[in-house]
């Protein structure tokens, strides 16, 4: 109860710098989800017109989500320094697998019976991807951006250590002072954007599915 009223005051105090925090820590997980998508959404693609790729692509996505947050950012840190763009550089980095998995998967799984169909009325292989393959594979594929963008908030806090600053920099001064209430007050707006994050994206994407992709 004591340690709540000193997290009370403390927020109370410190909350325009910890807003300041909290927007930087956004700031990093859009930016690298953003870019997420825009290389591994048409990676995802590309691996399924050309198989063969598919194994060595997924390959090293998974691997690059086994690196060590710390022992990536010292990599990444060699070529960029000790600024966001290092934070962004890593955050991005760990979004890549599930968004080229889960595009890949998608698309996949459509039924080629619906691309004879389509290719046989004469569309073209842009037409069938934007009228049939894409909102077919929506819903399966923002399942991937929606863990990438929980992996990039969660994995943001260890960022601050990279110069990118975030909820990270407030939790990190915790411990250094032994003080739990700064620790609480990094850590809790962080879980609460990862909480956020999942429901706004569960919502997009019941929104962004066909109305009778939804009713099916």
């Amino acid at each position: 109860m004591e340690l709540l009223q000193e997290l009370m005051q403390y927020v109370g105090t410190q909350w325009p710098r910890l807003l300041v925090l909290t927007g930087q820590h956004l700031k990093l997980a859009l930016l690298a989800v953003f870019y997420g998508v825009l290389a591994g959404v048409p990676l995802g693609y590309l691996i399924t017109r050309y198989r063969r790729l598919a194994e060595p692509v997924l390959w090293v996505a998974n691997a690059l989500q086994t690196v060590p947050a710390l022992a990536l950012i010292g990599f990444v840190m060699i070529f960029l320094g000790l600024t966001p763009a290092t934070g962004i550089t890593v955050l991005f980095l760990y979004t890549l697998m599930p968004i080229i998995r889960s595009t890949y998967t998608a698309i996949i799984n459509i039924d080629p019976a619906l691309i004879e169909s389509a290719t046989g009325m004469g569309m073209t292989r842009w037409q069938i991807l934007r009228i049939v393959q894409l909102p077919l594979a929506l819903s399966v594929a923002l399942v991937g951006v929606r863990l990438a963008m929980v992996i990039a908030i969660g994995t943001a806090s260890i960022m601050s250590l990279a110069g990118a600053g975030g909820l990270g920099s407030e939790i990190f001064a915790g411990i250094d002072r032994v003080q739990d209430k700064m620790i609480l007050a990094g850590a809790l707006p962080a879980a609460l954007l990862a909480i956020l994050a999942d429901l706004g994206m569960s919502a997009l994407e019941r929104r962004l599915t066909p109305r009778g992709l939804r009713q099916a």
